[in-house]
């Protein structure tokens, strides 16, 4: 299921492992705090997973959000039992990233199923199905790996739906004689899911991506696009000291400084604003959204500073015109990585026509920037 809404069978954490081997063959797994023993099975010992989180899980989803070891953060793919599954419970399919390993078994509380985790490269299953890592070849591979066919006796598995870009569902029926269901948008979702007979409401099939869901995601893009902001921030200080008469000390710690903070202010503006405002900025491309929003925070500067006649101030002004929406568009435009709003056509087209015009746009402003230092403004916002 959705992580807002997302064995050891099959290989161990160490890349090892057997499905059947003892439990002594999968020492890291076996310490995992998600972990509460086994359950026996015809083809052996399948590690429970408890369906409560603990302060260690906690951490590290908070440091997931944060992008930190994002990419490390995964579960070893395989088969897993939650409570005292049977031949005829439910297998649940899902990706081995841990957050959204995490938001599956948190809904399983007090009932008994089967989890098969997908090698997904510790991706989420809706990003993992556009990359084909939670796919069809997967899937029947997992399926083999871990003896599923002789784990329970019926022939069906229930997938989230976000991962349906990815599975064939015919090809995995004659490759491997499962069935493959796909289930509510959110896992919250599951338990009424499973307690209507596998039948979804069109609520549980609908995708909010409402203001809490784009605001858990805002740390990840503030996170990853950090370091390049501060770079640029760090030019424009040192481009501060500049002027007619030299350069000076003096003048990067006023007016660089000031335009240091305008470029961290405007990646701010399109790495948290725009995100949470997404739905009432108006066009459809991130791009476009993100130059509008841009141009506003512009508008509201010179409003509130004002300006004068002089070469200089309107060069400023020109530069800051070209360089916040610049900026705001290719942040915002980048947010469509996390977004359910767009599809990866069409987040291609976006990029083909975006791109060019936010490089152009960024450049000028730079020139035009500089010119203005040279003509004594400089302004920043």
């Amino acid at each position: 299921m959705s992580e807002t809404a997302p064995s050891c069978c099959g290989g161990s954490a160490t890349g090892s492992g057997c499905c059947g081997g003892p439990a002594a063959a999968l020492p890291a797994l076996v310490k995992a705090a998600y972990l509460d023993g086994d359950v026996t099975t015809l083809v052996g010992p399948v590690p429970r997973v408890r369906t409560s989180l603990v302060a260690s899980d906690r951490r590290g989803t908070i440091k997931a959000r944060l992008g930190v070891g994002r990419m490390q953060y995964r579960v070893a793919p395989g088969l897993y039992a939650v409570g005292e599954p049977g031949a005829s419970a439910p297998v649940l399919v899902t990706a081995n990233y841990k957050l959204s390993f995490d938001a599956l078994r948190r809904e399983l509380s007090g009932r008994h199923a089967w989890l098969l985790v997908l090698d997904t490269k510790g991706i989420n299953v809706w990003c993992a199905a556009g990359k084909g890592t939670f796919g069809t070849d997967e899937l029947v591979q997992r399926i083999a790996a871990v003896g599923l066919d002789q784990v329970v006796r019926h022939r069906t598995l229930i997938l989230p739906q976000l991962g349906a870009p990815g599975i064939t569902a015919h090809e995995v029926k004659a490759r491997s004689g499962f069935r493959v269901e796909y289930g509510p948008v959110r896992a919250a979702d599951l338990p009424a899911y499973l307690d209507n007979h596998h039948q979804a409401t069109a609520a549980m099939r609908r995708v909010q991506f409402n203001i809490t869901d784009r605001a858990i995601v805002v740390p990840v893009e503030v996170a990853n696009g950090l370091k390049p902001a501060l770079l640029l921030a760090a030019a424009f200080l040192v481009l501060g000291g500049l002027a007619r008469d030299g350069y000076a000390v003096s003048r990067m710690l006023g007016t660089g400084l000031f335009a240091a903070g305008g470029i961290m202010g405007a990646f701010l503006l399109g790495a948290v604003v725009g995100p949470l405002l997404l739905p009432w900025l108006p066009g459809r491309a991130f791009a476009l959204k993100g130059a509008l929003l841009g141009a506003a925070g512009v508008a509201v500067w010179i409003a509130r500073a004002g300006f004068g006649v002089s070469m200089g101030d309107w060069l400023s002004l020109s530069a800051w015109g070209l360089l916040v929406p610049s900026i705001t568009s290719f942040v915002l435009m980048n947010f469509t990585g996390a977004s359910t709003f767009t599809s990866l056509s069409g987040v291609m087209r976006e990029m083909r026509f975006a791109v060019p015009l936010q490089a152009v746009a960024g450049i000028l402003g730079v020139g035009l920037w500089v010119a203005a230092l040279l003509f004594g403004a400089g302004r920043s916002v």
